[in-house]
């Protein structure tokens, strides 16, 4: 039961994902634009001549629950398998976003996304290590990945129908 819970719960973080990353919340459509960028930590992270750490950072904490997740469910996967998969749907995503012209495509997120991967790894074998039974760990990893699941999607919706004040405020400030 518990693993399903944990399947679940996957299936549904995953498709957040994409609609975040790749249709942009959807909220009031998205800009057609293809962009790509190979240099990391360049250009398009500098907004008014400062870095954009804001971005960097969700970058890394969206893929967080990814790491864990995939923990969890790939056991017996080693680390680097782990990672590989991380950064491969990272890389995976940059590519659609930049065929279907939804986005910037940037190695930078690539960068942080898996680095956001292998924090989520970490936290996990530090929840597993501080209850010293994995079974146990799961399920307080499920009921917090259920609280939280529920707070993205109420996050979510708030945001579809542009009640949360966070985003009117980032899209004043990006309009200038």
């Amino acid at each position: 039961m518990t693993n399903k819970l944990t399947k679940v719960l996957f299936i549904i973080y995953l498709i957040a994902l994409c609609w975040i990353i790749l249709f942009k919340f959807n909220v009031h459509g998205f800009k057609r634009l293809r962009s790509l960028n190979l240099i990391p930590y360049n250009a398009p992270l500098i907004l008014n001549g400062k870095m954009d750490f804001g971005e960097i950072i969700l970058n890394v904490m969206i893929f967080v629950p990814f790491g864990i997740y995939a923990e969890i469910l790939f056991k017996r996967w080693t680390i680097g398998k782990k990672l590989f998969l991380i950064f491969l749907i990272s890389l995976i995503i940059e590519t659609l976003q930049f065929i279907f012209r939804i986005g910037a495509s940037d190695i930078t997120d690539i960068i942080n996304n898996t680095l956001g991967g292998l924090i989520g790894l970490t936290i996990c074998k530090g929840i597993e290590k501080g209850f010293k039974n994995s079974v146990k760990a799961q399920k307080f990893i499920n009921i917090m990945a259920t609280m939280g699941t529920t707070l993205m999607i109420v996050l979510l919706l708030l945001l579809k129908i542009n009640h949360l004040w966070i985003f009117r405020m980032h899209t004043l400030h990006t309009a200038k």
